[in-house]
């Protein structure tokens, strides 16, 4: 029989046969019930916004915060994500928001995907890292899953923003920048909402126009080819976003002018009982009291979001929120700012109120040791500042000057020395592997630190995070190790640089050594065991020295 032949027989057999027809329900459209299951079912307790901070890579303790880095904490410090409660603030009352600090309530994976199908939401916010990258994206793509649109924000994605889109197509959307109306403007457009907040209306309209004045003209939809229905995304500053199979990255959105035209950030919605810092009994949180820092460090990854220009909160809204957070139950406060001395009148104008209110504070700050004077560092002590961090860096004033710190050696010992007289404890940062480092630069610096009057120092390897100058020269001069992922970027765990005269390996030799000889000296321990980390639940001398010996190993 030919294959004609055959085709025919077959045709007439199914011809005479009567076939019945399937139930709908025997084979379901499987489209339609994975729509069902994802992003249209939203039961009771479901929210439009969810912001997050993901459950850690190891199980450990990360800091994390929107214009610094993430890295693991060797003090088990629990940074609180204030810039998710300003983000909250933004975008209430007009969505439902919630903020989940995997980290600081030490959430499994496991809870974690239990919370996301228990809360359905529309939206979900989270700031991604170098070190915690893939991390982060695990984050995304259970969000994705559940039908959630996804975003990002952070200093990694900003100058990466190509490079995360790419390989993590689960992530929808990327707030470069500084990213508050950014995002208000993302979900007014897709959700065709206008901000009740006249505030809010005027900083979008302000960033908006800053933009229209810089280009000279209108940013429109005709910018680029774009599927139906996605014009609208064109005209949002700051965002990045797909269209299609294509990436498309918008126009910068222009700073905030005011940043007292910022609502209050939403403490009461973080897990203020969590958030411990070192040398500090009881809860603890942050106030952001200006953005950016004109000095030039090549190493700072505090540029890549807001660059050199300096804009300060009123010392007015700054006590606003103190006295919120009084209501709170919370009194320890850290002043968080790139750098908190960069205005000396604003400083000064903050104290005064402070102490004219009679506030019951104790706060923290960090600065630069050459943006302080002697009376400035006494109105802060009277003020209630107990301890500044400083950026010291090296004692080699070559290595200083390739890395554009900019100050000379000798404003240290001054600067510290008037924070003692003022009461003040110092803390004291270092970094190990700076463009220039010797062996002989290293020990000098290592005894440089014994010689300052510091209560804590901490000692870590360069890290050259994208979209730094530092990070640029590593590249440039092949200085990463080979193999380098991103999630090795990171100041504490390990080093990616590999230098002509110093590996890595030699790297983080010195880096436990500097660590270790510092903190293996009876002053040191002897500020440890007075109980100065008492954040560690340290419950006798014996238990202090042990941590102390644990911390000088790490």
């Amino acid at each position: 029989m030919s294959k004609l032949e055959l085709t025919e027989s077959i045709r007439a057999n199914l011809g005479s046969r009567r076939i019945p027809s399937l139930r709908a329900s025997t084979f379901p459209d499987v489209g339609a019930a994975v729509k069902t299951v994802t992003s249209s079912t939203r039961p009771p307790g479901s929210v439009d916004v969810l912001l997050v901070n993901p459950p850690t890579p190891d199980g450990g303790v990360w800091i994390r915060s929107q214009h610094r880095v993430g890295r693991r904490s060797r003090e088990n410090m629990v940074w609180p994500q204030v810039s998710l409660a300003q983000l909250a603030a933004i975008l209430l009352p007009e969505y439902t928001v919630e903020v989940v600090d995997a980290n600081a309530v030490h959430m499994t994976w496991a809870e974690f995907e239990q919370l996301l199908d228990k809360k359905r939401p529309q939206y979900y916010l989270t700031q991604v890292t170098a070190p915690t990258l893939r991390n982060d994206m695990y984050g995304v793509f259970l969000a994705k899953s559940i039908g959630a649109k996804t975003i990002a924000f952070g200093t990694h994605v900003t100058p990466m923003t190509l490079e995360t889109m790419r390989p993590f197509p689960a992530l929808d959307f990327i707030l470069r920048g500084e990213p508050e109306m950014t995002l208000r403007d993302l979900l007014d457009t897709l959700e065709g909402k206008e901000p009740g907040d006249p505030r809010i209306k005027k900083m979008l309209e302000e960033t908006n126009h800053l933009q229209k004045r810089r280009q000279g003209r209108e940013v429109t939809a005709d910018a680029f080819s774009v599927n139906p229905g996605e014009s609208s995304l064109t005209t949002i500053l700051g965002l990045a976003w797909r269209n299609g199979a294509e990436i498309v990255v918008n126009p910068d959105r222009p700073f905030i002018p005011d940043l007292d035209d910022l609502p209050i950030p939403r403490h009461d919605l973080l897990p203020l009982d969590k958030q411990i810092m070192p040398m500090i009994k009881g809860p603890f949180t942050f106030i952001v009291t200006s953005r950016g820092c004109p000095a030039g460090c090549t190493y700072c990854i505090k540029h890549v979001s807001y660059q050199n220009s300096v804009r300060v909160r009123s010392a007015g809204n700054i006590v606003a929120e103190l006295e919120g957070l009084d209501q709170l139950g919370i009194r320890n406060i850290h002043m968080y700012a790139d750098l908190f001395t960069v205005n000396r009148e604003h400083v000064v104008e903050l104290c005064r109120l402070i102490i004219e209110r009679d506030l019951k504070i104790r706060w923290t700050c960090n600065s630069r040791v050459d943006y302080v004077d002697q009376e400035m560092l006494s109105l802060m002590g009277q003020a209630g500042c107990w301890l500044i961090s400083w950026g010291i860096e090296s004692a080699n004033e070559q290595i200083l000057k390739r890395v554009r710190k900019g100050y000379r050696k000798e404003q240290a010992l001054q600067a510290l020395c008037w924070a003692k007289e003022a009461g003040i404890k110092n803390w004291g940062y270092f970094i190990i592997g700076l463009p220039g480092e010797t062996e002989e630069s290293i020990r000098q610096t290592i005894d440089y630190a014994k010689k300052l009057p510091l209560d804590i120092a901490l000692f870590h390897i360069a890290a050259p995070y994208p979209g730094t100058p530092f990070f640029y020269q590593v590249v440039e001069n092949n200085w990463f190790r080979p193999g380098t992922r991103w999630e090795e970027v990171d100041m504490d765990q390990s080093t990616v640089l590999d230098y002509e005269n110093l590996t890595a390996e030699q790297l983080e030799y010195w880096q436990k050594r500097a660590t270790r000889e510092w903190s293996m000296r009876p002053g040191p321990i002897w500020t440890f065991v007075r109980g100065l980390n008492s954040w560690q639940g340290a419950k006798s001398a014996a238990n202090v020295g042990w941590q102390m010996m644990q911390f000088s190993r790490s």
